[in-house]
């Protein structure tokens, strides 16, 4: 029995803050709502990494949330989507080069949909869910990693010894 047919249709989804006004969560709990119901695409909200498909992530990366998002991104089952909702989670927004600010999602982990806007509009997340459920269907199994990380992934892969060597890289390119 083909379990990937089963995944597509009801995806689960992490939503994740890292460190944004809380104007696109507001937006993204109005999705939740009866008026929009996100979940007639089967897409339910929940808060486990380990079980979800879809990271959906507000804000611009703090310097603080950034080792945090990477453990949710290596915690989550491939094939996996990252959805940015906001200005701030596209590029960093009004917090863009900030002493404590690494700027947008894409600086930190892979990011398939872009969903632009201060706040982002309930139906233009709802369209960027979508596009993610289109990405999700032709995604496969295989890790993929953050651009600036080049450890190397061979079977059996260990998911604790390739966050551990990507967040030695990440600390150490930044530091230097």
């Amino acid at each position: 029995m083909d379990f990937k047919s089963f995944r597509k249709k009801s995806p689960w989804i992490l939503h994740y803050n890292t460190g944004s006004c809380n104007g696109c969560d507001i937006e993204i709990l109005a999705c939740l709502s009866p008026k929009y119901d996100v979940e007639r695409f089967g897409a339910l909200n929940r808060g486990n990494p380990k079980q979800s498909d879809i990271l959906l992530v507000t804000g611009p990366v703090t310097k603080r949330a950034k080792e945090r998002l990477l453990r949710l991104y290596f915690e989550m089952p491939e094939p996996k989507v990252v959805v940015a909702v906001g200005a701030c989670a596209c590029s960093g927004g009004v917090f863009r080069h900030m002493y404590n600010v690494e700027n947008g999602v894409d600086k930190v982990i892979p990011v398939d949909v872009y969903v632009p806007g201060c706040a982002a509009r309930p139906e233009a997340i709802i369209d960027g869910l979508i596009k993610a459920l289109e990405i999700l269907k032709s995604k496969g199994k295989d890790i993929e990693l953050p651009r600036w990380c080049k450890a190397d992934v061979k079977p059996p892969v260990n998911r604790a010894k390739l966050l551990n060597s990507c967040l030695e890289e990440f600390h150490g390119c930044r530091r230097g």
